[in-house]
């Protein structure tokens, strides 16, 4: 019988796949193994990519010119990252191992960016799903591998196929999200001209799908908190095409069969609209240096009208609204011109002008934009409307942010409208309280509060303003009541009452920030010393649904016991004691440290500020500038209660003693009488300034006419310099011509000499020739005497012998004596012509000396030039030492400070002064430097042999006259 085989595991088939994809030489047999090992993929992902990753990987591109084989490739990696999740060998840890694979070797990475280049669909759309698996499991490792070959995946963007650019979009964004040097590489490929074509391709926002969505999120992506692709983006004139793309823009609508289709909203409408307001929020971000420039760009292409009307449109959903005012807020805070141009905006307001409890219907639905903020954000409103509230609240506050001028004409218009009956006015909500309102809204309150606290803080003039508002007449007989007391008897009010805490919190708020380092707010507080005791008792009342209350109750205390004089209404030395004893130390510390340590004051950045679900309150107490305030000031508060009562705060952190402040107050009037007369003594040092400006224009005239003699001078020196140098040429070439027509003629006259000696010696050899021959003949014809007279004859002609020797020997000396004169005049012409080149190198030097003089003269110019630009330095001085005495006069703060100011303008103008005689003195000395520098020089001329004019040394007496 036969056996039956054994049965063969998933394992050992993976296995022998694995193995015949490794070996197979043919491209049918590695198609069947990949197949094989695809259907086993899902299932076994772990045993799949132990035994065949590698070879799968090297397949793409060993069969990357056979889409089929590279289609089951990829979806077969695919599987791998994805298996199911009943699979026993499911693991995060196989898509880390398969990611790593392919990152660690760029090469791999690189072979999925080729494929993108291809036509075949699934080869890309398959590409780009791997290359999305990959980046979720090693997002950094991926993003440093697909840096240079970004481009290819941004060029999928224009894919025509659907499929290929919604894959595309996630894996760009996936890229981008976190990677700022891919952000700008994606910009680089032209990603946002693609961007926009795409949302236009797809039916814009109202009709675009979900590519729109995620085309948003890629531009999301590449502007926030990116400052270049912001200027990018902006100096490429994509605001423009931000500004076709809001509702009221000039764009296209992508094209449909019929008009139905046309009118046809798709349900991302909404969502699409919301997401751009956000990309527009992205580049308003305060504090970015990119945000100003943004500002401009968007309102000039009319982006802040268009979100305006979306704002104020009625049939504008509720968040769109929201995000709308946030956007204004945005574009125009801490843009001055702005600021300004943005209240002459008109819009149909949300919510219809309320009068006396009766709309308005007959007056036309348009306002100003102000005005209408200040109706939506003060007219009472249900709960669902609080984001609305808080957006239109966020729009008024960057409206007034940091411009000085419309923060005070607010405050003035709302000081008015005290007198009127406007409704829609913060100072009357405040000021008449909770009960004025028919409708419980603890949020009018709320709103109202911060909308003053902005109006008021860090304004000491605001301050002293609102301080000015009162109720009643004291001609009149009525009782006088302040703007801070009504303020403190409605927070009382709320105490007693137990009314929401929103509205004691918008009161604590907006008192403790306006009594803060404002002793005069204090003074007014105090007018009212029961106030003291009911915040007392709100902190000693039990409860811990009240801790913020009692926190903010202790901070105001505190605040008021810091500023507080032994002159106030309740002096501090009556203060202290109400807090040490009556409350108890460890009591008001402990409701400082609660408040500090409440999740709503200590986690006030990380939890958001909007409305509750189903019609509940919203869980919003405090502003984000008071927060800030709170925690500035915290340590302070703390120490507060331990502060000595003598010990008074003026405006400063430093303590000083009452006693000294009044000693100081007693000498006021004797600095005053020295301030009058620091003044006259001013007006004598101006004038004596102007005298010196004078005596100083003199002497730069003086400067400037010795600089013109000097110059003059210099001139004519160089000029009898050249002429006496021409001479002295002309001079010494005479007299060598005329040494050498002298030497000449001496040379001529010893060749003579010589001649003329030779002649004679010539002459004489002759005679003596003629007598001997005379003598002989004689002999010759006396033969006979001759022979008897032969001896004496004999001794006769040895006489002659020696005679004509001696006659010989004469004239050899002769010769010998005329080749020694020769000789000599040859020697005495080289000597000759060695002084004539001594005498050339004397005139080089001399040509030396004359330069280094010259330079010597320029840079006696060039110093009287500095000379010249330091008396300009001085006349500025005397002019900002005249602007410092001006100035020390009129930025006298008390009357110590301007004692001290005035005695040191006086000596800083003494110093000054000093100075500027220093100064003219050194200047003479250097012209006296100058006159001795150009004597030593015309001295040194006159050392070297030349000649200076008759016409400079007069020049030089004149100016040792002058």
């Amino acid at each position: 019988m036969f056996q039956a085989p054994a049965k063969q595991t998933a394992t050992d088939t993976i296995s022998t796949l694995s193995g015949r994809l490794a070996s197979a030489t043919l491209l049918e047999d590695r198609r069947a193994a990949i197949l094989g090992l695809r259907s086993f993929a899902k299932d076994y992902p772990a045993s799949v990519a132990s035994g065949a990753l590698r070879d799968l990987i090297a397949a793409l591109t060993k069969d990357a010119e056979d889409v089929d084989t590279l289609k089951v490739v990829l979806e077969t990696l695919l599987a791998l990252f994805h298996p199911n999740e009943q699979s026993p060998e499911a693991s995060d840890e196989i898509a880390l191992w398969l990611a790593d694979e392919f990152t660690q070797r760029e090469d791999n990475i690189n072979i999925l960016l080729g494929l993108l280049e291809t036509d075949d669909f699934y080869s890309r759309q398959n590409s780009l799903l791997l290359l999305r698996a990959i980046h979720d499991a090693r997002p950094e490792r991926t993003q440093e591998c697909i840096l240079t070959g970004i481009g290819k995946v941004v060029a999928t963007l224009d894919d025509p196929r659907d499929a290929i650019r919604t894959e595309a979009l996630p894996l760009l964004n996936d890229l981008s999200r976190s990677s700022t040097e891919l952000q700008k590489l994606i910009v680089f490929e032209n990603a946002f001209d693609r961007i926009f074509n795409l949302i236009q391709a797809d039916g814009s926002l109202t009709q675009g799908t979900i590519v729109v969505q995620d085309s948003l999120s890629l531009l999301a992506n590449l502007v926030r908190f990116n400052t270049s692709n912001q200027t990018n983006f902006r100096e490429l004139g994509h605001v423009a095409k931000l500004a076709a793309l809001l509702p009221g823009g000039q764009k296209q609508k992508k094209a449909r069969s019929s008009l139905e289709e046309d009118d046809w909203v798709s349900p991302q409408a909404d969502k699409n609209l919301w997401g751009l307001l956000a990309i527009l929020r992205m580049f308003l971000v305060r504090g970015s240096i990119s945000t100003l420039p943004n500002q401009n760009a968007f309102v000039k292409h009319g982006i802040l009208q268009q979100v305006v009307n979306m704002a104020f449109d009625p049939a504008s959903p509720i968040p769109i609204k929201i995000e709308s005012l946030n956007v204004c807020a945005d574009m125009i805070r801490g843009n001055a011109r702005l600021q300004q141009g943005f209240a002459q905006l008109q819009v149909r307001p949300i919510v219809e002008p309320v009068t006396n409890g009766a709309t308005t219907p007959n007056e036309p639905a348009i306002a100003y934009i102000i005005d209408a903020l200040l109706n939506l954000v003060l007219t009472p409103a249900a709960n669902d409307m609080f984001d609305v509230r808080f957006a239109a609240c966020e729009c008024i506050k960057a409206y007034i942010f940091n411009h000085f001028q419309i923060k005070t004409h607010f405050l003035q218009r709302a000081i008015d409208g005290l007198a009127g009956d406007e409704t829609a006015n913060a100072l009357t909500t405040l000021l008449t309280g909770p009960q004025g309102s028919q409708v419980i809204d603890p949020y009018r309150i709320w709103f109202a509060a911060v909308l003053v606290f902005h109006l008021i803080f860090d304004d000491r003039e605001a301050k002293k303003k609102l301080m000015g508002v009162v109720e009643g007449d004291s001609e009149r007989g009525e009782e006088v009541v302040t703007c801070i007391q009504t303020l403190t008897a409605n927070l009382i009010t709320s105490l007693q009452l137990d009314e929401d805490e929103r509205i004691t919190i918008a009161y604590l708020m907006l008192l403790s920030t306006w009594l803060f380092e404002d002793a005069a707010a204090v003074n007014d507080f105090l007018g009212e010393a029961s106030s003291l005791q009911s915040l007392v008792q709100a902190i000693q009342r039990p409860g811990n649904d009240r801790t913020v209350v009692r926190g903010l109750c202790a901070a105001l205390l505190g605040i008021i016991y810091e500023f507080s004089t032994k002159d106030s209404p309740v002096p501090r030395r009556d203060l202290q004691p109400l807090l040490t004893t009556k409350l108890g130390r460890e009591k008001y510390l402990n409701a400082i440290a609660e408040l500090r340590h409440h999740p709503d004051v200590r986690d006030f950045e990380v939890t958001p500020q909007t409305g509750a679900s189903g019609g509940l309150l919203p869980s919003v107490f405090f502003d984000e500038t008071f927060t800030d305030f709170l925690k500035d000031n915290f340590s302070r508060l703390s120490r507060a209660i331990d502060r000595d009562p003598v010990k008074e705060i003026l405006q400063s952190d430093d303590g000083i003693d009452r006693d000294v402040v009044d000693s100081l107050r007693g000498q006021i009037d004797e600095k005053q009488q020295a301030i009058e007369q620091l003044q006259a003594e001013k007006l004598t040092l101006e004038q004596r300034v102007n005298q010196e400006q004078a005596e100083r224009r003199k002497a730069e005239d003086s400067a400037q006419q010795q600089l013109h003699n000097i110059k003059r001078i210099n001139e004519e020196l160089h000029r009898n310099h050249e002429n006496d140098t021409r001479k002295a040429e002309r001079e010494h070439k005479q007299a060598l011509l005329e040494l050498e027509n002298k030497y000449n003629l001496q040379i001529n006259a010893l060749n003579n000499k010589m001649q003329q000696a030779t002649k004679e010696s010539a002459v004489a050899v002759a005679n003596t020739k003629r007598e001997y021959e005379e003598k002989l003949r004689q002999e010759n014809r006396s033969r006979g005497e001759i022979e008897q007279r032969l001896n004496a004859s004999d001794r006769a002609r040895q006489d002659a012998d020696r005679a004509h020797q001696q006659v010989l020997e004469s004239n050899r000396a002769l010769e010998q004596k005329h080749r020694d004169e020769i000789a000599a005049i040859i020697l005495e012409k080289d000597a000759l012509e060695t002084h004539i080149q001594e005498s050339g190198a004397r005139i080089q030097k001399l040509q030396n000396e004359k330069s280094a003089l010259q330079s010597t003269i320029e840079k006696s110019t060039a110093e009287a030039r500095d000379l010249h630009s330091t008396i300009a330095a001085l006349k500025s001085e005397v002019q900002d030492l005249k602007t410092k005495v001006q100035d020390q006069t009129w930025k006298v703060k008390d009357a110590e400070e301007k004692l001290r100011k005035a005695e040191t303008a006086v000596k800083e103008k003494e110093e000054a002064r000093a100075a500027a005689q220093t100064e003219l003195d050194d200047l003479f000395v250097m012209l006296g430097d100058l006159e001795e520098k150009r004597a030593r020089d015309k001295k040194r001329l006159k050392e070297l042999g030349e000649e200076v004019s008759e016409a400079e040394d007069e020049d030089d007496e004149d100016e040792d006259d002058e």
